[in-house]
């Protein structure tokens, strides 16, 4: 049995989405979701879906080995960001080294980085007149947005789009490619 654990801070759109993926899949299980923001929706989400959940602090997440203690007891296959604002501790990285991704609402390298999230992002790309958008799934390293990448999927950015019409269309994206591409590193 192949063991998923997600970090989320907002609403959980895609935690939800992950957790209804593989509820009917035999040899994966979403077993814990993890959350810095103890008001965020993902709360709630997993409340309704039965799955275990845990708020927690900056000091438990960066100044101590609380999160590290109890992401080695749930030994983790994949842990999975999705939508997670904090950065990731190197000594967290470092003990599960490549087995941490992270969802990203642009095409990197663009786009990226501290502060590059959410409707931040989409303003970003309508600002700038962009004609393709997308996401990309990679890897965890000790800078944001900076890690190798696993997956990319665009889209068009029209001229009368609004950054709300990208954020649209964004989460189509996620929602069809996500839970396929974590399915396909658990296989791997």
């Amino acid at each position: 049995m192949k063991r998923v654990v997600i970090f989320a801070s907002g609403s959980g759109s895609n935690a939800e989405n992950l957790i209804k993926f593989f509820h009917n899949i035999d040899n994966v299980a979403v077993i814990q979701v993890m959350t810095n923001n103890p008001r965020a929706k993902v709360l709630e989400r997993c409340k309704r879906l039965n799955i275990s959940a845990l708020a927690f602090n900056r000091v438990a997440f960066s100044k101590s080995d609380d999160i590290l203690n109890i992401l080695k007891l749930q030994n983790p296959d994949l842990i999975v960001l999705a939508g997670f604002l904090w950065k990731f501790p190197n000594f967290i990285l470092d003990h599960f080294n490549n087995r941490v991704i992270n969802i990203h609402p642009a095409l990197l390298p663009k786009y990226g980085g501290k502060g590059m999230y959410g409707m931040h992002v989409h303003e970003a790309v309508v600002a700038n007149n962009e004609k393709e958008t997308g996401i990309t799934i990679h890897y965890v390293n000790e800078n944001y947005d900076e890690g190798a990448i696993i997956f990319q999927a665009k889209c068009d950015v029209l001229p009368s789009d609004t950054p709300e019409d990208v954020a649209s269309k964004i989460h189509l994206l996620e929602m069809e490619h996500f839970p396929i591409v974590v399915n396909d590193l658990l296989n791997e």
